[in-house]
Protein backbone atom coordinates (compact mmCIF):
# COMPACT_ATOMS: atom_id res chain seq x y z
CA UNK A 1 0.00 0.00 0.00
CA UNK A 2 1.39 3.08 -0.68
CA UNK A 3 2.01 5.64 1.58
CA UNK A 4 -0.23 8.09 -0.42
CA UNK A 5 -3.10 5.04 0.20
CA UNK A 6 -5.51 6.46 3.17
CA UNK A 7 -5.37 3.81 6.10
CA UNK A 8 -8.49 3.12 8.66
CA UNK A 9 -7.54 1.76 11.69
CA UNK A 10 -9.76 0.78 14.49
CA UNK A 11 -8.95 0.61 17.83
CA UNK A 12 -11.66 -0.89 20.64
CA UNK A 13 -11.44 -1.92 24.11
CA UNK A 14 -12.47 -0.90 27.56
CA UNK A 15 -10.97 2.02 29.41
CA UNK A 16 -7.50 1.51 31.01
CA UNK A 17 -5.93 -0.65 28.49
CA UNK A 18 -3.98 2.22 26.85
CA UNK A 19 -6.07 3.04 23.82
CA UNK A 20 -5.98 6.55 23.99
CA UNK A 21 -2.27 6.75 24.52
CA UNK A 22 -1.58 3.96 22.44
CA UNK A 23 -3.85 5.51 19.18
CA UNK A 24 -2.81 9.41 19.46
CA UNK A 25 1.13 8.00 19.64
CA UNK A 26 0.55 5.68 16.52
CA UNK A 27 -1.28 8.32 14.75
CA UNK A 28 1.06 10.85 15.27
CA UNK A 29 3.89 8.43 14.63
CA UNK A 30 2.76 7.16 11.35
CA UNK A 31 1.09 11.19 10.04
CA UNK A 32 -2.50 9.63 10.21
CA UNK A 33 -5.30 11.62 11.94
CA UNK A 34 -7.05 10.62 15.02
CA UNK A 35 -10.43 10.41 16.56
CA UNK A 36 -11.52 9.82 20.07
CA UNK A 37 -15.14 8.45 20.04
CA UNK A 38 -14.93 8.61 23.66
CA UNK A 39 -14.86 12.40 23.96
CA UNK A 40 -17.95 12.36 21.42
CA UNK A 41 -19.71 10.35 23.86
CA UNK A 42 -18.68 12.48 26.96
CA UNK A 43 -19.08 15.68 25.08
CA UNK A 44 -22.98 14.69 24.45
CA UNK A 45 -23.41 13.72 27.79
CA UNK A 46 -21.35 16.86 29.03
CA UNK A 47 -24.18 18.77 26.93
CA UNK A 48 -27.01 16.92 28.49
CA UNK A 49 -26.01 17.20 31.99
CA UNK A 50 -24.99 21.23 31.40
CA UNK A 51 -28.56 21.20 29.60
CA UNK A 52 -31.10 19.93 32.47
CA UNK A 53 -31.71 16.99 30.60
CA UNK A 54 -32.41 14.02 32.64
CA UNK A 55 -30.18 11.55 31.85
CA UNK A 56 -31.92 8.70 33.93
CA UNK A 57 -35.40 9.15 30.95
CA UNK A 58 -33.87 7.30 27.87
CA UNK A 59 -36.66 9.69 25.72
CA UNK A 60 -35.71 12.92 27.09
CA UNK A 61 -32.28 11.91 25.54
CA UNK A 62 -33.83 10.73 22.40
CA UNK A 63 -35.39 13.74 22.04
CA UNK A 64 -32.04 16.21 22.48
CA UNK A 65 -29.64 14.26 20.75
CA UNK A 66 -29.83 16.04 17.52
CA UNK A 67 -29.27 19.12 19.58
CA UNK A 68 -25.45 20.08 20.43
CA UNK A 69 -23.33 20.48 17.73
CA UNK A 70 -20.28 18.50 18.19
CA UNK A 71 -17.07 19.27 16.38
CA UNK A 72 -13.59 17.04 16.36
CA UNK A 73 -10.07 18.38 16.03
CA UNK A 74 -8.65 15.29 14.40
CA UNK A 75 -4.67 16.11 15.28
CA UNK A 76 -3.24 13.47 17.74
CA UNK A 77 -0.58 15.96 19.35
CA UNK A 78 -3.46 18.07 20.50
CA UNK A 79 -7.22 16.78 19.94
CA UNK A 80 -9.71 18.76 20.35
CA UNK A 81 -13.57 18.72 21.05
CA UNK A 82 -16.05 21.95 21.20
CA UNK A 83 -20.28 21.76 21.91
CA UNK A 84 -21.81 24.55 20.40
CA UNK A 85 -18.75 26.41 19.81
CA UNK A 86 -17.46 25.66 23.37
CA UNK A 87 -14.03 23.93 24.27
CA UNK A 88 -15.02 20.81 26.48
CA UNK A 89 -11.89 19.14 26.46
CA UNK A 90 -11.55 19.39 30.75
CA UNK A 91 -14.95 19.35 31.30
CA UNK A 92 -15.89 16.14 30.00
CA UNK A 93 -13.45 13.56 31.84
CA UNK A 94 -15.17 15.55 35.39
CA UNK A 95 -16.78 12.58 37.35
CA UNK A 96 -20.46 13.74 36.78
CA UNK A 97 -19.66 13.15 33.29
CA UNK A 98 -17.99 9.99 33.74
CA UNK A 99 -20.37 8.41 35.61
CA UNK A 100 -23.59 9.59 33.37
CA UNK A 101 -21.95 8.77 29.82
CA UNK A 102 -23.06 4.62 29.98
CA UNK A 103 -26.17 5.65 30.28
CA UNK A 104 -26.28 8.30 27.61
CA UNK A 105 -24.13 6.35 25.11
CA UNK A 106 -26.78 3.42 25.51
CA UNK A 107 -29.81 5.14 24.02
CA UNK A 108 -29.80 4.15 20.02
CA UNK A 109 -30.99 7.93 18.60
CA UNK A 110 -27.67 8.96 20.31
CA UNK A 111 -25.35 6.05 18.88
CA UNK A 112 -26.98 6.82 15.44
CA UNK A 113 -26.45 10.77 15.67
CA UNK A 114 -22.45 9.76 17.01
CA UNK A 115 -22.02 7.14 14.65
CA UNK A 116 -22.93 9.35 11.47
CA UNK A 117 -20.64 11.69 12.85
CA UNK A 118 -17.63 9.20 13.10
CA UNK A 119 -18.01 7.60 9.63
CA UNK A 120 -18.04 11.34 8.17
CA UNK A 121 -14.96 12.28 10.08
CA UNK A 122 -13.11 8.95 8.91
CA UNK A 123 -14.36 9.27 5.15
CA UNK A 124 -12.81 12.46 5.12
CA UNK A 125 -9.45 11.97 6.38
CA UNK A 126 -6.81 12.45 3.79
CA UNK A 127 -3.84 10.40 4.88
CA UNK A 128 -5.71 7.83 7.26
CA UNK A 129 -7.48 7.53 10.31
CA UNK A 130 -6.81 6.10 13.78
CA UNK A 131 -10.26 5.70 15.33
CA UNK A 132 -10.85 4.35 19.29
CA UNK A 133 -13.63 3.30 20.95
CA UNK A 134 -15.40 0.60 21.84
CA UNK A 135 -17.89 -0.46 18.75
CA UNK A 136 -15.31 0.98 15.72
CA UNK A 137 -14.71 -2.52 14.68
CA UNK A 138 -17.94 -3.88 14.86
CA UNK A 139 -20.09 -1.26 13.88
CA UNK A 140 -18.85 2.48 13.19
CA UNK A 141 -16.42 1.07 10.71
CA UNK A 142 -16.65 -2.53 10.13
CA UNK A 143 -14.51 -2.44 6.68
CA UNK A 144 -11.82 -0.56 8.78
CA UNK A 145 -8.50 -1.99 6.93
CA UNK A 146 -7.02 -2.66 10.33
CA UNK A 147 -9.05 -3.82 13.79
CA UNK A 148 -7.22 -3.83 16.91
CA UNK A 149 -8.68 -4.58 20.41
CA UNK A 150 -6.46 -4.15 23.29
CA UNK A 151 -7.22 -5.96 26.93
CA UNK A 152 -5.61 -5.77 30.18
CA UNK A 153 -6.90 -7.48 33.42
CA UNK A 154 -8.80 -5.58 35.78
CA UNK A 155 -6.37 -5.03 38.30
CA UNK A 156 -3.60 -3.67 35.51
CA UNK A 157 -6.35 -1.32 34.11
CA UNK A 158 -7.23 0.13 37.61
CA UNK A 159 -3.77 0.71 38.43
CA UNK A 160 -3.49 2.74 35.37
CA UNK A 161 -6.95 4.47 35.45
CA UNK A 162 -6.28 5.21 39.11
CA UNK A 163 -2.84 6.69 38.11
CA UNK A 164 -4.55 8.99 35.59
CA UNK A 165 -7.15 10.19 38.19
CA UNK A 166 -5.70 11.83 40.71
CA UNK A 167 -6.13 10.72 44.53
CA UNK A 168 -8.27 7.43 43.19
CA UNK A 169 -9.09 4.92 45.13
CA UNK A 170 -7.64 1.71 43.52
CA UNK A 171 -10.61 -0.78 44.62
CA UNK A 172 -13.41 2.00 43.65
CA UNK A 173 -11.86 2.53 40.43
CA UNK A 174 -11.39 -1.21 39.62
CA UNK A 175 -15.21 -1.43 40.71
CA UNK A 176 -16.45 1.25 38.49
CA UNK A 177 -14.25 -0.07 35.18
CA UNK A 178 -15.88 -3.70 35.75
CA UNK A 179 -19.27 -2.02 36.46
CA UNK A 180 -19.27 -0.14 33.16
CA UNK A 181 -17.65 -2.59 31.23
CA UNK A 182 -20.48 -4.65 32.05
CA UNK A 183 -23.24 -2.05 31.16
CA UNK A 184 -21.21 -1.57 27.79
CA UNK A 185 -20.88 -5.09 26.79
CA UNK A 186 -24.62 -5.77 27.72
CA UNK A 187 -25.89 -2.80 25.84
CA UNK A 188 -28.32 -3.47 22.96
CA UNK A 189 -27.42 -0.95 20.44
CA UNK A 190 -23.50 -1.62 19.41
CA UNK A 191 -22.21 -3.56 22.75
CA UNK A 192 -18.65 -3.12 23.74
CA UNK A 193 -17.20 -6.07 21.62
CA UNK A 194 -14.12 -7.38 19.77
CA UNK A 195 -14.65 -8.04 16.03
CA UNK A 196 -14.36 -11.37 14.65
CA UNK A 197 -11.21 -9.99 12.56
CA UNK A 198 -10.06 -7.76 14.91
CA UNK A 199 -5.90 -8.90 16.30
CA UNK A 200 -6.28 -9.08 20.08
CA UNK A 201 -3.31 -7.42 22.16
CA UNK A 202 -3.14 -8.20 25.69
CA UNK A 203 -1.51 -4.83 26.86
CA UNK A 204 -1.36 -6.03 31.25
CA UNK A 205 2.71 -7.01 31.16
CA UNK A 206 3.43 -4.66 28.17
CA UNK A 207 4.74 -1.02 28.72
CA UNK A 208 2.80 1.88 26.66
CA UNK A 209 5.99 1.87 24.34
CA UNK A 210 5.91 -1.49 23.37
CA UNK A 211 2.35 -1.56 22.83
CA UNK A 212 2.89 1.68 20.68
CA UNK A 213 5.39 -0.45 18.55
CA UNK A 214 3.31 -3.41 18.13
CA UNK A 215 0.42 -1.48 16.50
CA UNK A 216 2.76 0.56 14.10
CA UNK A 217 4.34 -2.63 12.90
CA UNK A 218 0.63 -3.66 12.82
CA UNK A 219 -0.19 -0.62 10.52
CA UNK A 220 3.46 -1.32 8.71
CA UNK A 221 2.64 -4.69 7.70
CA UNK A 222 -1.07 -3.76 6.69
CA UNK A 223 0.00 -1.10 4.59
CA UNK A 224 3.06 -3.22 2.70
CA UNK A 225 0.77 -6.24 2.21
CA UNK A 226 -1.98 -3.88 0.32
Amino acid sequence: MESSTPVIVAIDGPSGTGKSSTSKAVAAQLGLSYLDTGAQYRAITWWMVTNGIDTADPSAIAAAAGKPEILSGTDPEKPAITVDGIDVAGPIREQDVTSKVSAVSAVPEVRTRITELQRSIAGSAVTGIVVEGRDIGTTVLPDADLKIFLTASPEARAARRSGELKGADLHATREALVKRDAADSSRKTSPLAKADDAVEVDTTDLTLQQVIECVVTLVEEKRAGR
